[in-house]
Parts: structure tokens; sequence; C-alpha cells
């Protein structure tokens, strides 16, 4: 579950991790009583979870009425990469004298939290040299202590008037990611002020959903804006999807084959619409969902299905996609590789199935390329 900007604040706040004053807006007006509210000058900033909202409008600085009216304006109903814009946060807008980088999440490979500070924040992480970040890996059973957070600390290279406040907002920070059940938090930029105190100037969080029976207080951050359209259809479906921005829909059973088929729809030159494992019950009614939530979506070209039986059996696939062919009126062609336990009877059930809209491909490489091909390279 990935918050929003202003939801991340809220989430952080309650763990004692200085943000700055603001509130939501979801009209002009709103704005504008928001901001004189709080004092000026403040930052109008588009509520969407995708990057580059700076360089795409949606962050402005307004030091008075006017300017806040005409930057909500301009920034409600914005486009940024296919993620449209119906809240603003207005925030109290922060002097800056250095921005820094921090955050949690896990190292899988080793069982361990990992935890990522740079002084070099308020850019892309990708971008900023590996030997530019400072990286703990901490032990769950033992946890994150003062003194191995000032080792941490001092490894950054940040400077002496910082390391005070930097270190108590990330043993905090750890705490909210631990205890908040939190699969990342992020502060990018995490902001050394003038007057010497450090402050979460941004706010990334990725809660996670297994925790959710754990967290009532979560109820809050679900709602008609914490995501698209297709994830909130997919999710009351029970399906596992992650919306993306292109135009090849992907079905796959399993999360690595899932993810095995976005990337290689990207190798062969070709946009993912989405991340949709369908898992191990490929059903009829079960297609039935994961086609209709991929039909919904009217970027979606073509459907690229990637089964590799092992437990679950192509033939059941098979009959699961003939029935679901009948029940959906399919906007797009379907691309289909069915490969493993019961593949033969699976591409049997699919030619005495004949359809204009199925294609079928007998390995993973040549489906992608025929996918991508169909949806006109992108």
């Amino acid at each position: 579950m990935d918050l929003f900007e202003y939801q991340g604040k809220q989430y952080f706040a309650r763990y004692g991790i200085p943000v700055s004053p603001g509130d939501v807006a979801d009209t002009v007006d709103d704005a504008v009583a928001v901001a004189d509210r709080i004092g000026y000058p403040v930052v109008v900033k588009a509520q969407v979870q995708i990057g580059g909202r700076g360089k795409a409008g949606g962050i402005k600085l307004a030091n008075n009425t006017d300017e806040v009216r005409e930057h909500a304006g301009n920034i409600l109903g914005m486009d940024i990469k296919g993620h449209v814009v119906h809240r603003l946060w207005i925030e109290l807008a922060s002097d800056i004298k250095e921005e820094y980088y921090a955050s949690f999440t896990l190292d899988r490979s080793k069982k361990l939290h990992l935890g990522m500070l740079s002084a070099e924040g308020g850019v892309e992480i990708e971008s900023v040299p590996d030997d530019k970040i400072a990286q703990i890996r901490v032990d769950p059973t033992i946890g994150l202590t003062e003194e191995a957070t000032r080792e941490w600390v001092a490894a950054a290279n940040l400077p002496a008037e910082a390391v005070e406040g930097t270190v108590d907002i990330l043993q905090k920070l750890y705490t909210a990611y631990v205890e908040g059940d939190a699969s990342l938090v992020e502060i990018n930029p995490l902001i050394l002020r003038p007057d010497g105190s450090v402050h979460a100037l941004d706010a990334k969080v990725s809660l996670d959903a297994a925790a959710a029976f754990r967290h009532e207080e979560w109820n809050e951050f679900v709602g008609l804006e914490s995501r698209d359209e297709r994830e909130r259809e997919a999710e009351e479906k029970g399906l596992q999807y992650v919306g993306l921005d292109g135009s090849v829909g992907i079905i796959a059973n399993g999360a690595g084959l899932a993810m095995s088929t976005v990337d290689i729809v990207n190798q062969v030159g070709g946009a993912p619409a989405n991340f949709l494992d369908i898992g191990g019950g490929a059903n009829a009614d079960r297609m039935v969902d994961a086609l209709t939530v991929i039909n919904n979506d009217p970027n979606v070209k073509v459907i690229f299905i990637n089964i590799f039986g092992g437990i679950t059996r192509c033939d059941d696939v098979a009959n699961g996609i003939v029935q679901a062919m009948q029940r959906v009126d399919l906007k797009a062609p379907l691309v289909v590789r069915l490969d493993g336990t019961n593949a033969t009877e699976g591409h049997a059930i699919l030619d005495a199935n004949k359809s204009d809209k199925l294609i079928k491909q007998p390995d993973m490489l040549n489906a992608a390329k025929e996918a991508v091909s169909i949806a006109g390279g992108n």
C-alpha cells in the first residue's frame, strides 16, 4: 500500500518525525484557505504517486493568495506521467541549507533491514554514486542502537551541526518502519535548516498490505485517492496487481514469472501496462477477473498471458482462457504462451477454440516480441 506524500507525513508525525505544517486541498478555494491559515510563503504540491512532480510543474512556491490561486488552478487536473492530480498538499515553505537522503527497506537476500543515508539528497537515489551512500544493515532481533546510528551518520559525512538532529530522526524513522509494518520509508530530501534543525521535507511510505489486520488506523489511507482505478478494481477481485504506464497488459502465474514478463517486455522494446500475478488458481472465474481489469485499461493494446505450469496445469488455464473470452468482450488481442504441466493438452484446447483475438507463441521471448509488435512498440 503506497501512501501519498501528505499521508506519509501524517504517518511520520505519529512517530515524532518533524514535518512541515500543512493540509490537503481538493479545490482552489480550499488551497487558498489552507495557505491563509498556515501563513506565507507556502508550497503547493501535487499529490500523485509518481516521481518528477517538480519538473512537470506540480510543485510551486507561492508568496501570497493570488499565487496560491494561480498555482492551485494550474496543478489541479494536471496529468503527470499518466497520473491526474485530484488533490494538493499545501505546506509552509522551509528555508534549506542542505539536503540529505534517508531510507529503510528490507534486504531480503540477507534477511536484514537495510538503511541508506546520503549527504546528497533531493535527487533520485539511483543517480547518487554508491560511494556517496552510507549503508547499514540492522538485525531485526537487535534493532537500531543509538551507537550504530551515530557510526552510520559519521560514515555518511554529514556536517557536525546536522548530526544530532539526523540521529534522532533516523531512530524514529526506524521505529516507524518496524512498528508501522512498512516495506519502505524514505525521506528525500531530509533537510538541514539554517537554524540547525533537521526536518523531513518529503515522505515516501509503502506499507505491507499483509499486515493490514494489525492496523485499523490504516483504514484512513484507503480511499479513492490512494490508488488508481485499475488497482482498486483488482484489489476488490483479490488480484495481485500493480498499474504501470504502458500498453502491453500482462497476466502471469507467480510473482517471479510476472516480474520476468514485465522485464522481457521492456527488453524487447515494449512498455508493460501492469504487473498481474494470477497465482495458482487460474480457473475461468479468476481469468475473467484478470482479463476484466486489464480490459478496462484504455491504454492496453494487447494482453500477454504467460503461463508456466507447475502445480498450475496448462489445460486448466486454457479452459479458463476459453471461458473467459466467451464472458469478456475483449478490446485487445491475446498473446498466449503455455509451457509446463499438461502444456500439450492446453494447446489442444486453444486450437479447438480458435479466435482471431488469440495468438499462440511457443516460448516467452517470441510471445513478448509478438505482443510488443501488436502494441506498436509501446
